[in-house]
């Protein structure tokens, strides 16, 4: 696929031959890194950096980083999860034993619910994460490279990047991007620094804007495509914001999503999705630490492209 810039995409890395460029050096560098298998950059995470992250717990305390399920309409999402119930008390109102009962749908990869991408998530030129051949994934589900690559859970270090935080702002504008080096002045503000094996977090304030500005549609903030060489370098094992990693307006045309490409597709990590961070910054303020034990457990989907997920913080 051929990618042309905008006229105002500024880095070189927005540019058509410096996003392919990138996207070349990043898979050569996965594979370097032996990244470029069935479970990407989770290899990064082994039984030396879950116990370190365990060694981050020091308070005790837990919060969610997800946002509640929207079962509504709205603007930024048409076609919201579906909960209803199948049995409620006023059905059984007798003497003895009754249940009440419930089912739930979601379209996982919406941009409103909070939710984990699969290696099979993003297909690009034909082919998925590691040249996997985009013909395996079929209208009976995903057979390579699922979301049954994170079964057994992801445990590790978190480490939250607050850019409104460091712009001194609430949240950041819809259309805006973070740079590799916000990325590295985040740290360097907030003392921290992120490391091979890490689940790193950044919040834009999508969800901030939207819970007091009302949902909107068609533009968001996130990260620039260059970013991609901070999460490269640091060996990040999972990537995930308050939005979904990728500026909207793109900064590449004919690659709407540069972020999901160079991420999932070139470096093999998972992304979490609209995700929020509201309950977790003030924790992190009074403690005066960016940084915490994170685990992630998806669904067991056979052939899922991703799944809802409810990640905890503990402190």
């Amino acid at each position: 696929m051929t990618a042309h810039a905008t006229p105002a995409d500024g880095p070189a890395a927005s540019s058509a031959s410096g996003f392919d460029a990138l996207f070349a050096d990043l898979r050569q560098r996965a594979a370097r890194q032996g990244a470029d298998g069935p479970r990407g950059a989770l290899t990064y995470i082994g039984p030396d950096e879950v116990r370190a992250a365990a060694a981050e717990v020091r308070s005790g305390r837990t919060v969610t980083l997800a946002a509640p399920v929207e079962t509504r309409p709205g603007p930024d999402d048409p076609d919201p999860g579906r909960h209803e119930m199948t049995a409620w008390a006023a059905q059984d109102t007798g003497p003895g034993l009754a249940f009440a009962r419930d089912r739930f749908a979601m379209n996982v990869h919406g941009d409103a619910d909070s939710h984990l991408d699969a290696l099979c998530h993003v297909i690009y030129d034909g082919t998925l994460h590691g040249g996997v051949p985009a013909a395996t994934v079929t209208e009976a589900g995903a057979e390579r490279l699922t979301v049954e690559t994170a079964r057994d859970g992801i445990a590790g270090r978190g480490v939250l990047l607050d850019i409104p935080r460091l712009r001194g702002v609430p949240w950041l504008e819809p259309g805006d991007h973070v740079t590799a080096a916000e990325l590295t002045a985040a740290e360097e503000a907030q003392g921290v620094r992120v490391g091979r094996g890490d689940i790193l977090l950044v919040r834009t304030g999508h969800r901030r804007r939207r819970d007091e500005l009302g949902p909107w549609a068609g533009t968001r903030a996130g990260l620039h495509p260059g970013a991609a060489e901070f999460v490269a370098e640091r060996r990040v094992a999972v990537l995930g914001s308050d939005s979904n990693s990728d500026v909207a307006p793109g900064l590449v045309v004919d690659v709407g999503y540069p972020v999901h490409v160079l991420a999932v597709h070139a470096l093999g990590v998972h992304l979490l999705d609209y995700l929020q961070f509201e309950d977790l910054v003030p924790l992190c303020e009074a403690e005066r630490r960016w940084s915490f034990l994170c685990v992630v457990a998806p669904l067991r989907l056979p052939g899922g492209t991703g799944s809802p997920v409810n990640p905890i913080a503990i402190l």
